[in-house]
């Protein structure tokens, strides 16, 4: 920068040289002139010295207004230049509505000026609407550099790594968890940390000061792919239902039927009863067949919630009295009234007030805890018990898994499907507090 200012001064004092030295060749004819008309008309020394002094200077005169006419402008215009050229658009040229070409430089530069200027703004009001956007997106958002060093980050993907902003920034991915997400191709799901979040991962690449740089993008999907799920499952569960249910009722007809003349045969006693035993086994085997795959047909069937106002308090108290292996402990809340099916969310609550004191139970504690509160316009409901906690929390929703030994896999799916028919969610987490989980239930109020 020193020498480039260095360079234009020494081309600014060349130039004025020049123009000096321009100037006193265009004045010499009149200086020789003078000089021979004073030595003609034979005048004398001191009238010489006044005419040449007169004429000399008046030159010099006419010689400066010149440059500084044609030198004065071009140096105000150098000055803009370097002020764009810096990036302070505030300055403009003088003279720019003299009808000379000086005049339409003077435009020309101007002009230059205020399309520069507009277009910062511009830029200023992009950069902040970008940082706004990426401020209030919820999916998390990651750049990287060629060093594998993050550059950019907005508020969900430090929230998503539990880190401030200044720890996040500047690190590597492999620092902040982000290798094996960097290293993956685009549009693969993945999960991050030990939240059962699945998350789709896209990347991009970009160019930022002409270095590469990789653009990592995680969208929520758990609930798109939950959803898809829950069809898939409806769907073979109702192929399933009808085929077992066609099966089933036969058999268990032609087995009663057998049973009953058994008892009209004749034979050997201990052959008798051995046929009279197995059909019984048969028959009875095959109603518990039946009513299994009709609990089922019902996950696969719930009908659509009919809606009306429903206080959450009293509807509580009557699920908590429906519970008498132990008690359980209902804290009171704020008054809460619900859009939904009362008949679907007490079976809701059912199921999982039952499975909290089947773990309580199993733990050989006696503590169940109901309690509920509002959350920003909805309603959290919250379960808590003191049962082993949750060995595998990526399955507890899919239906048919369960890790009860006569258990059947549809009450924990059965209330998620009740709960997002009601526009709510349900969470179930280990306690931080010690051994047991925390089911809670969010639902909108009305």
């Amino acid at each position: 920068m020193a020498y480039e200012q260095r360079g234009t001064r020494r081309n600014r004092r060349s130039a004025v040289r020049r123009a000096w030295l321009f100037s006193f060749w265009l004045s010499l004819p009149a200086l020789l002139f003078a000089a021979i008309l004073i030595y003609r008309e034979k005048i004398t020394a001191a009238p010489a010295m006044l005419i040449a002094g007169c004429l000399l200077l008046y030159l010099l005169l006419v010689a400066a207004a010149l440059i500084e006419s044609m030198i004065r402008p071009l140096q105000t215009l150098s000055n803009v230049v370097a002020s764009l050229r810096e990036g302070d658009y505030s300055f403009r040229a003088r003279g720019a509505l003299a009808p000379d070409p000086l005049g339409e430089l003077s435009a020309e530069v101007n002009a230059l000026a205020d399309l520069l200027q507009k277009q910062r703004v511009r830029s200023l009001e992009a950069t902040a609407l970008l940082a706004r956007i990426l401020e209030v997106m919820h999916a998390p958002l990651f750049a990287f550099d060629r060093e594998d060093l993050l550059q950019l980050v907005n508020t969900a993907g430090t929230q998503l790594l539990g880190l401030p902003y200044a720890r996040c920034f500047g690190h590597t991915a492999a620092e902040l968890g982000l290798e094996a997400l960097l290293a993956s191709p685009d549009q693969t799901i993945h999960s991050f940390g030990t939240k059962p979040t699945r998350w789709l991962l896209r990347k991009a690449n970009f160019r930022q000061d002409g270095v590469p740089h990789t653009l990592l993008l995680l969208a929520d999907v758990s609930l798109p792919l939950q959803e898809e799920e829950q069809a898939a499952w409806k769907r073979l569960i109702r192929v399933l239902g009808h085929e077992l249910s066609n099966s089933l009722a036969p058999i268990k007809s032609i087995a009663g039927s057998l049973l009953s003349r058994v008892d009209h045969m004749d034979g050997d006693p201990d052959t008798i009863r051995d046929f009279r035993r197995g059909l019984g086994v048969v028959e009875s085997r095959a109603d518990a067949l039946h009513r299994f795959v009709q609990s089922y047909r019902l996950l696969a069937q719930l009908p659509p919630p009919h809606l009306r106002e429903v206080a959450l308090g009293p509807l509580l108290e009557q699920v908590v009295l429906l519970e008498q292996r132990i008690s359980v402990q209902l804290d009171p809340g704020p008054p809460v009234t619900l859009h939904a099916d009362p008949d679907q969310l007490e079976q809701m609550f059912i199921n999982l007030l039952a499975n909290a004191v089947d773990a309580t139970l199993d733990n050989g504690a006696k503590a169940v805890r109901v309690s509920w509160r509002n959350v920003d316009s909805a309603a959290m409901v919250t379960i808590e018990d003191r049962g082993m906690g949750i060995a595998n929390s990526e399955n507890l929703f899919v239906p048919f898994y369960t890790t009860k030994p006569k258990g059947s896999g549809v009450g924990l799916a059965l209330a998620q499907q009740i709960a997002r028919g009601h526009g709510g969610e349900i969470q179930l987490v280990n306690r931080e507090d010690g051994d047991g989980a925390r089911a809670t239930v969010r639902l909108p109020v009305a």
